[in-house]
């Protein structure tokens, strides 16, 4: 099972990410689990300055942007 993490504060541009490190999942058929990091000192502690951030099995693979579910999907694979 993947663990996707968002890390960001719930803007627009964070729950777009989610919605599409979901969409991405649901098209792979993998098993995944998406936990929303929302506390500023956590975020902090993996190292990401910008958000929104996408962490795959706790590595931060993307950072500052809504990345589109194919790029994401590539990631998963």
């Amino acid at each position: 099972m993947k663990k996707i993490q968002i890390l960001g504060t719930g803007c627009p541009k964070c729950r777009k990410l989610a919605e599409n490190a979901e969409a991405a999942a649901k098209e792979l058929g993998i098993e995944y689990e998406i936990e929303k990091v929302t506390q500023l000192n956590d975020i902090m502690q993996m190292g990401v300055m910008m958000t929104p951030a996408l962490a795959i099995d706790g590595e931060v693979k993307i950072t500052g942007k809504a990345a589109p579910p194919d790029d994401i999907k590539a990631m998963l694979a």
